[in-house]
């Protein structure tokens, strides 16, 4: 995979605009956020103490982080503290929307962030994914990565091409899978739309109810017909590579920092976009409703953008950083995970999460929680 390719990874979800150098490593907001505290809630692993101590290096401003584990937990609990606690949160951007409902974000003021240090097609392309609600911006985009097939090179192995997310569900499967239940439902309906049995693409699932019931319905009838090939359902990252870890996995769905972590540990793990398409998602900082800490939060969302902050955190995560410039400082370990991961066209058929609102996330769990109980 070509260096072109990734600056352009997002050019199937509608984005267009051109690319610049990567800027200097200076900020406008780092004077104004050069003292105090910032206090951030964050996915598990995203910060290490590395990171940590270089923003403070950069900036004077001491980062608090806490981490979680799902965007339903990120959710619950900025609900239950009224949108404050917090001065930076991590959700994935077509979960935005949610927050905006529930009035725990504030809109970002784009004056105060270094947007030329994002890659140019993040920025424009995360408004049509749910960072800007009603013409205001509410999450700047920082990073993205995909949930595809992680496999063991010996008992499973797959090729690009032909790997599919129907290799999760085949019979000599039984007792070898992982998936998360309700993105292990969208795999399975991906590859039931490519051998033509949905009624609606599964895009159409996400745009009304009766859409969804549609949809849905054929899925979850497949899937627990197939659910004996599930030896375990993961719902955070320690619990997918405890999967193959621990459980024996051969095959699963699961997030790209899941196989490349296990890969790091020397086990025979390979991860692949499928020939439906990885399912790619977007994730950036927003800044809480209730945040005390408004210009040290700026001070880290401009010190993240900057490419030696977007190089560890891909080096540590293994997930692309939207920081222009940051893949020229990438380690070869990340350049090549990345290669094997989307060779060919993948980053064209990159299969982009649409919007999940209220009523669609209350929906799916129902389905979840179906399946789960089946």
């Amino acid at each position: 995979m070509t260096i072109v390719k990734r600056r352009t990874f997002m050019k199937g979800a509608g984005a267009a605009a051109g690319l610049t150098l990567a800027a200097p490593f200076i900020s406008r907001s780092y004077a104004q956020g050069s003292s105090g505290s910032v206090n951030i809630f964050a996915w598990a692993g995203y910060l290490n103490d590395e990171m940590l101590s270089a923003f403070e290096n950069a900036t004077g401003v001491k980062a608090n982080f806490t981490p979680y584990g799902t965007n339903d937990e990120l959710l619950n609990q900025l609900r239950a503290n009224n949108g404050a606690g917090f001065d930076i949160i991590w959700p994935t951007v077509d979960r935005v929307p949610n927050y905006v409902e529930f009035g725990l974000v504030q809109p970002i003021d784009e004056s105060k962030v270094d947007i030329e240090k994002c890659l140019p097609s993040a920025w424009n392309n995360s408004a049509n994914l749910g960072a800007v609600i009603d013409g205001k911006r509410y999450q700047v985009p920082t990073d993205w990565g995909t949930e595809a097939l992680t496999f063991d090179k010996q008992q499973a192995p797959l090729e690009y091409g032909t790997a599919s997310y129907g290799d999760i569900w085949k019979p000599e499967m039984e007792g070898k899978a992982t998936v998360r239940a309700h993105s292990g439902l969208v795999g399975l309906g991906l590859w039931l739309q490519g051998e033509g049995k949905l009624p609606l693409p599964m895009v159409d699932a996400f745009k009304s109810e009766e859409n969804m019931t549609k949809v849905y319905d054929v899925i979850l009838q497949e899937a627990i017909a197939r659910k004996a090939n599930i030896v375990q359902f993961w719902n955070n990252e320690n619990e997918a590579q405890g999967a193959f870890r621990v459980n024996g996995c051969a095959i699963g769905q699961t997030w790209d920092s899941t196989a490349a972590s296990l890969a790091k540990e020397g086990l025979p793990i390979g991860f692949i976009a499928p020939k439906e398409g990885a399912l790619a998602w977007m994730e950036g900082v927003a800044i809480p409703s209730g945040a005390e800490n408004i210009e040290q939060a700026y001070a880290f969302i401009n010190w993240f953008l900057t490419p030696e902050a977007g190089a560890m955190y891909t080096n540590a995560t293994s997930i692309n950083s939207t920081a222009v410039g940051a893949e020229e400082l990438i380690s070869d370990e990340a350049k090549a995970f990345f290669a094997a991961a989307y060779p060919g066209d993948a980053l064209e058929k990159l299969w982009w999460w649409p919007i999940q609102e209220s009523w669609f996330v209350a929906k799916r769990n129902e389905y979840q929680d179906r399946f789960l109980s089946a």
